[in-house]
């Protein structure tokens, strides 16, 4: 259909595409093990995973007093290496995701995928859950390289998603996530963004300050074609 309004989508990854917050719930459980610290309830790392690993470690330790920045760079190394391992264990797409992808792509739409998520870790997983095909890229939280800072040019910076937009063809784009990051990232790129209400919402979805929300991946086609 040649009516559609966007001829890219750019998709979040946990929270949006995926649940995986099990997984990475294990991975920093494992580490605050290894750190010394009490486990932190699995259920609870949805509320830390929009920023990336490194920001979910870093809270559940500093919730527990903290460590020296040498001793929590190792034990860092150590959840990402467990998480190597383990990273599709429970994760899963939710509900409506392989049909809308499956949907979007009949008609002609390019899809991405942009994550904090190292790229070697999202591209790991979507190829387990066979689900890597129907993306014409991943970009991940280490995939734009550093910034003068020295850290990762990841979002809500919006050089991953105009990336995305420019290697789908750079023709009109929308994105969906489930986080301020992603809201943030689509309205510094200037391009429309629908909140996934079912994610990991760091604030109530309607307070994110998305152009849509939508309850389910099933709501998503109607919702890109009223924006």
């Amino acid at each position: 259909m040649t009516d559609f309004p966007f001829s890219a989508v750019g998709f979040d990854l946990d929270g949006t595409l995926l649940d995986t917050f099990r997984d990475l719930g294990a991975a920093v459980n494992h580490a605050l093990d290894i750190g010394g610290f009490d486990p932190v309830p699995v259920d609870s790392s949805k509320d830390l995973i929009g920023g990336g690993a490194k920001i979910m470690l870093a809270r559940a330790v500093e919730a527990q007093g903290g460590m020296p920045e040498d001793d929590f760079r190792a034990l860092y190394k150590q959840m990402l290496r467990y998480y190597a391992d383990h990273n599709a264990v429970h994760s899963a797409p939710y509900p409506h995701a392989r049909d809308v992808v499956a949907e979007l792509s009949a008609r002609g739409v390019k899809m991405a995928v942009v994550t904090n998520k190292f790229e070697d870790f999202a591209r790991s997983i979507l190829t387990q859950l066979d689900f890597l095909e129907p993306f014409e890229t991943v970009i991940g939280g280490n995939s734009m390289g550093k910034g003068p800072d020295g850290k990762y040019i990841s979002k809500p910076n919006p050089a991953p998603v105009l990336e995305a937009q420019k290697r789908c063809g750079g023709g009109s784009f929308a994105f969906v996530g489930d986080s301020t990051y992603d809201v943030n990232a689509a309205r510094a790129a200037g391009v429309p963004v629908i909140a996934a209400a079912y994610g990991y919402c760091d604030k109530p979805p309607g307070e994110l300050g998305a152009d849509a929300v939508i309850d389910s991946l099933g709501g998503l086609i109607s919702a890109l074609e009223t924006l």
